[in-house]
């Protein structure tokens, strides 16, 4: 049965899709069966993954034209991928008039929980109807953020929004917790907005950083994700680490 982590957070540029795309590409190397569910209409995450935004059958088929979820997934090495494009922009709209619209997603994943050992929904930066159908299909909430202080002001917002979610739509979600992104040790507001998570939030932080890394962002130009791109570089050395504590806390 696998286990399903929405990647969210309401504000972008927190290196949300560049956490989703090689967290899933380190836990496959570790021998993992994951899959990765691209909800951002970006897209973002499925050329990370090595596959074109313009695949067909993809997330907006699979929500809104009732394709099986297994015949939208693309194989690749390092993890399967439902990808996405442009269209999936208009999904939100169309799906609004369905009955039990927040429960699509959900659904139509049910089919493939006994093919993987974690499924990831890379989601889009705000709170709307394709969040909402990551946040009811997932078991928990993989938090990106970077360690500046909008995006601690932030953090409260999404808190409250996962809260809301858990008591109306899905009781079981939890946070998963919170990965601290683009990290520089140097700077006294980066160590200020870390320590002030680890105090209020403890255990859900995790103990693993991402450094910022030229060797990640160069990655998703070459269709790799960065563990793949340059494994001995410090960002992925660091996601390598982040996957062993994840699936070290997943398992225990």
């Amino acid at each position: 049965m696998a286990k399903t982590i929405a990647v969210a957070n309401q504000k972008g540029g927190v290196g949300k899709t560049t956490t989703c795309v090689n967290l899933c590409a380190a836990l496959a190397l570790k021998g993992r069966r994951v899959l990765l569910v691209d909800c951002d209409p970006q897209g973002n995450a499925s050329s990370g993954m090595g596959v074109s935004k313009k695949t067909r059958p993809n997330t907006y088929d699979m929500l809104v034209g009732g394709e099986l979820a297994e015949d939208c997934v693309v194989h690749t090495r390092y993890g399967d991928v439902i990808p996405t494009g442009n269209e999936l922009a208009a999904a939100s709209v169309e799906l609004i008039s369905r009955d039990r619209r927040e429960y699509v997603l959900k659904n139509a994943l049910l089919r493939l929980y006994s093919d993987y050992d974690y499924i990831f929904i890379d989601c889009p930066p705000s709170l709307e109807l394709l969040t909402v159908n990551a946040l009811v299909a997932a078991d928990s909430v993989l938090i990106p953020m970077q360690c500046e202080y909008y995006a601690l002001e932030g953090i409260a917002d999404l808190m409250t929004s996962i809260k809301m979610c858990s008591r109306r739509l899905n009781r079981t979600l939890r946070v998963e917790g919170i990965v601290l992104t683009m990290y520089d040790g140097r700077a006294n507001l980066t160590l200020q907005v870390a320590d002030e998570l680890r105090k209020h939030l403890k255990d859900q932080v995790y103990q693993t950083v991402i450094p910022r890394s030229v060797r990640l962002s160069e990655a998703p130009s070459h269709g790799l994700p960065g563990v793949i791109y340059d494994r001995v570089n410090k960002g992925s050395k660091a996601y390598m680490a982040l996957a062993e504590e994840f699936d070290l806390r997943s398992r225990s």
